[in-house]
């Protein structure tokens, strides 16, 4: 039963966890390859699960601290008791084949069992997505046992006085075991599926053209670090002027001495590109921008304050990202003359030279 209540946990607590994650994922993902491979996505948020997943179930059910005194032989430092366990422990009896069965269903044995499975993806994601080769996998899977035996003997992390799960060394030896066999079985599936090399250069290769979501990104991180950059100037020199001041440099004194990138897009290898009188389109583009998606609908929103209008206006956004996931060109890019370049292939030339 302890088994479904981590399980459920896990999935309860994933979808908190994985929004945390999403963001720093994203802005990785375009750095390095300009692109979110779909494949990739799965493998990391599965990745995500199954570690949470195993957590609760070393951690959970959780019993009151009250109820929590010291025992001894919390620590059991002799290896391959497991198996003197068993011999003892079970029904089984090695002349007498019908008792194989019913020996499986007993604690002794598939404790041991479950404990072996716990590791083994953890032993496949190294080998087919983490490249590790057989000694890391061995050396990373030991380490993680470890640190679960760990946060069993300190009573998780001390905030128990004694602990309250046994800290076994078979348990060390049990696990490890399971991220060799995981190793071994993901060399059946490797040729069935992509290599993390073939997903990486995928992955380049759709970062060669900038995306709806890449540019709703570049939007976003842009505006971040101008508010954070603004409210630290703010902080140190103390004048009215200087939100204008930040605005002009990182907006366009920026984007054009550095080839059309902003701060945001040197991270993401996004650059802009104008037909011709390039600073005069970039002072323009960034103005209506601004006038376009904030002022306006604010001034409008002043005007009105009414329900009907902040449905309106989440419409209006809601058409503009739809339009951009779909990788379309916005109108007012084609009165602008604007182009979003990726300068990851450029990056990646450079990088191997």
């Amino acid at each position: 039963m302890s088994y479904f209540i981590s399980i459920k946990t896990a999935l309860i607590v994933f979808p908190i966890i994985a929004l945390l994650f999403t963001i720093p994922f994203i802005l990785h993902q375009y750095h390095k390859y300009g692109s979110i491979h779909k494949f990739r996505v799965c493998i990391i948020y599965s990745f995500i699960l199954y570690m949470m997943t195993v957590y609760f179930l070393v951690i959970l059910p959780l019993p009151k601290i009250e109820d929590v005194v010291y025992q001894e032989g919390m620590i059991r430092l002799v290896p391959f008791t497991f198996i003197s366990d068993f011999l003892r422990g079970s029904s089984l009896v090695i002349t007498n084949p019908s008792t194989y069965f019913g020996a499986l269903k007993e604690p002794c044995f598939y404790t041991v069992a479950f404990n072996m499975l716990m590791t083994v993806p953890f032993g496949m994601y190294l080998r087919y997505y983490f490249k590790c080769n057989f000694k890391k996998t061995i050396l990373y899977t030991f380490l993680l046992s470890l640190f679960f035996e760990l946060t069993q003997l300190t009573g998780l992390y001390y905030i128990y006085p004694y602990p309250y799960r046994f800290f076994d060394v078979d348990d060390l030896l049990i696990n490890t075991l399971g991220g060799i066999l995981g190793y071994g079985l993901m060399g059946l599936f490797t040729r069935f599926l992509p290599s993390r090399d073939e997903i990486d250069n995928a992955s380049i290769e759709k970062g060669k053209t900038v995306s709806g979501l890449r540019r709703i990104t570049l939007f976003c991180l842009d505006m971040f670090l101008f508010l954070l950059i603004t409210n630290l100037m703010k902080s140190i020199f103390h004048g009215k002027q200087i939100g204008i001041i930040i605005f002009l440099l990182y907006y366009i004194a920026i984007p054009y001495l550095f080839s059309g990138k902003t701060l945001a897009g040197s991270f993401l290898n996004v650059k802009l590109e104008f037909e011709n009188n390039k600073l005069l389109r970039l002072i323009f583009r960034i103005f209506f921008l601004f006038f376009y998606y904030f002022y306006f609908p604010l001034f409008l929103w002043m005007l009105s304050r009414s329900i009907l209008f902040l449905l309106f206006l989440c419409l209006f956004y809601f058409y503009h990202i739809v339009i951009l996931l779909k990788n379309k060109k916005m109108y007012y890019d084609y009165v602008i003359k604007v182009t979003y370049v990726s300068t990851i292939q450029e990056r990646k030339i450079t990088s191997s030279k």
